[in-house]
């Protein structure tokens, strides 16, 4: 059994020896939501402590593990968060359906700022999501959900498995409902999303912006067409 105590005080304990001046880093700029810790570390650093940290329980069961990823959602700690999905999706070989509820629940409990949807969905939810498809479709209510994260979350979720050439039909389906949503954060999930989809679906995704260009957003439509030719961008981008 995982020693919750002790983890939590070795996290404590890395965290404070990582914040110096060299590797923070002044995250509010890249937020419109105001955060509630000072100091943000960067990603580098926080992986290297998450890795660090995480030789002391991956001996456990995946069952304790994300038990433990419970606990550090539940402290309410955005740096915690982020070990939180790491740790999850280190249990990938381990995932069955049912998990989806458990990410369903995170996404909706403890997500709110763009960071945190992105570690959860583009990580071990887009991996769920990658080994089970037919779940992609328990992802369709967020597309019209109120909360944003939900929203974004919906396409988010979509990448890990259209890296993997799957899903593409559902890609194209998401963006339908996205299309005009009026919210940036959502418009650049969307159009990440279909971003990912242009490095394995070229073509498609070209055709899909040429179609429904005069409807897009620009903000969604330059994420989208940003691996593509220039000369193909240069022709989604004209009026």
């Amino acid at each position: 059994m995982i020693d919750t105590k002790r983890i939590e005080q070795m996290l404590k304990r890395e965290i404070a020896r990582a914040n110096k001046p060299e590797n923070l880093a002044n995250y509010q700029q890249f937020f419109k939501e105001k955060l509630d810790e000072p100091v943000g570390l960067r990603g580098p650093v926080l992986r290297a402590i998450s890795n660090l940290i995480y030789r002391e329980v991956k001996a456990e069961g995946p069952v304790e593990i994300l038990q433990m990823c419970d606990r550090l959602l539940e402290t309410d700690l955005r740096c915690r968060r982020f070990f939180a999905f790491e740790w999850a999706a280190k249990q990938k070989d381990h995932f069955r359906p049912s998990e989806f509820a458990r990410f369903e629940k995170w996404l909706k409990k403890y997500v709110d700022y763009w960071g945190a949807c992105d570690s959860l969905c583009a990580g071990p939810l887009g991996i769920l999501i990658a080994q089970y498809p037919e779940l992609a479709e328990k992802m369709r209510p967020w597309q019209k959900s109120k909360n944003r994260w939900l929203r974004r979350g919906a396409a988010v979720g979509l990448i890990v498995p259209v890296k993997q050439r799957q899903l593409l039909d559902e890609v194209f389906r998401t963006a339908d409902v996205l299309l005009q949503d009026t919210d940036d954060i959502v418009q650049k999930g969307y159009g990440w999303m279909l971003k990912e989809a242009s490095n394995r679906f070229p073509e498609e995704v070209f055709a899909y912006v040429m179609k429904h260009k005069a409807r897009m957003p620009r903000t969604a439509l330059r994420y989208a067409i940003e691996k593509l030719p220039p000369a193909r961008r240069k022709q989604a981008m004209a009026k």
